[in-house]
């Protein structure tokens, strides 16, 4: 029992410091995912390649992330050309030459888990400020929009919420049990039609966008926010265990809570740039 309350009292807190950190103010969703953004850049490193990354290093890395993630704030919102990215671009550049100082058994390795960190960690969530920012050039060019952003994030937790009521009860082929053992194809199911169902809300909040790119956009993200649960599924079995950390008593680690997420961002913002804006 009382590990179900803190689980649910943590889960509420996140959920509103993520919904607050969207809607309110630009610079509350800056400051909040920019968090995000080093959080995850920090446990990676300590997945990923444990042992090899110092307190310096996992520091570097976290710190690159978020600058690389207020720096597409800033340029998305209008205010900087392309020029805020060379810092970011002298950390990748001082990411592999600190590795001939470093005298790493295993360089190669470390530089391909640095650098992967990077793109799949601060890449995916700095593609978070073009879906919340009207590009420049378009009509509009610079306004803060927070409504897809905080589509894409109600459609990951209402298809992990269907996924698990669904495959809880009814759950016997199973999906991909190699990596993760207990997820199911009943589960996927559920999952993708309560998705589906609720992006009905947002063609009602946002008739300017058709029902049925609101359902094709919800089932994009259905889709590749499994595979992006499954990637760190496997990225844990390959650590070794089962939370990428402790930071949300009874959910474990950054990591745990935005796996999905980490894959559906890029796909949502390639669909919106391609069939919606476009």
């Amino acid at each position: 029992m009382k590990n179900l309350i803190t689980r649910t009292l943590t889960g509420v807190i996140f959920v509103a410091v993520v919904v607050g950190g969207i809607w309110l103010h630009p610079w509350l969703f800056l400051c909040v995912f920019g968090l995000v953004t080093g959080g995850l850049l920090w446990e990676f490193q300590a997945l990923a390649n444990p042992g090899a990354t110092g307190l310096f290093k996992r520091l570097a890395a976290s710190l690159g992330g978020v600058y690389l993630f207020a720096a597409t704030f800033v340029y998305a919102n209008g205010w900087m050309g392309g020029g805020v990215f060379l810092p970011y671009l002298l950390f990748l550049m001082y990411t592999l030459i600190a590795e001939l100082y470093s005298r790493s058994p295993r360089p190669v390795n470390d530089w391909a888990s640095a650098l992967f960190a990077q793109a799949y960690c601060a890449g995916s969530f700095s593609l978070l400020n073009f879906i919340a920012f009207v590009p420049a050039g378009k009509e509009g060019g610079g306004d803060f929009t927070p409504l897809f952003t905080l589509a894409v994030f109600v459609f990951v937790w209402v298809n992990d919420t269907g996924a698990y009521l669904v495959g809880s009860t009814f759950g016997k082929r199973r999906l991909f049990e190699r990596i993760s053992p207990k997820k199911s194809w009943e589960g996927f199911g559920g999952g993708m039609l309560a998705t589906l169902l609720s992006s009905q809300l947002f063609a009602w909040l946002c008739p300017e966008v058709s029902r049925y790119d609101w359902l094709a956009l919800s089932g994009c993200i259905v889709l590749f926010a499994t595979w992006g649960d499954l990637i760190e599924s496997l990225l844990k079995r390959s650590a070794g265990v089962k939370d990428s950390g402790d930071i949300l008593p009874g959910h474990g680690g950054m990591l745990d809570r935005f796996d999905s997420i980490l894959l559906a961002i890029p796909a949502a913002y390639i669909y919106i740039e391609w069939f919606i804006r476009n």
